[in-house]
């Protein structure tokens, strides 16, 4: 069978960025951290519209409860 092109000339990994995955494994992420992920993720997935900001949608999600 023929090799794929997209697995010739395949670069290693950067060793200073697998360090750092590497280092980052056993960190727990905090709550803190966790509810900016989600709403950086939320403003991301946000239509573009200049209503919506990065502090907007950390307002909405104060309000918005996914568990009673």
């Amino acid at each position: 069978m023929a090799d794929r092109k997209q697995f010739q000339n395949v670069t290693p990994p950067d060793p200073e960025l697998m360090r750092l995955l590497a280092a980052s494994r056993n960190t727990p992420v905090t709550e803190e951290e966790l509810r900016e992920q989600r709403i950086s993720f939320a403003f991301g997935n946000a239509p573009d519209s200049k209503l919506i900001t990065k502090d907007s949608v950390r307002r909405a999600s104060e309000n918005i409860r996914l568990l009673p």
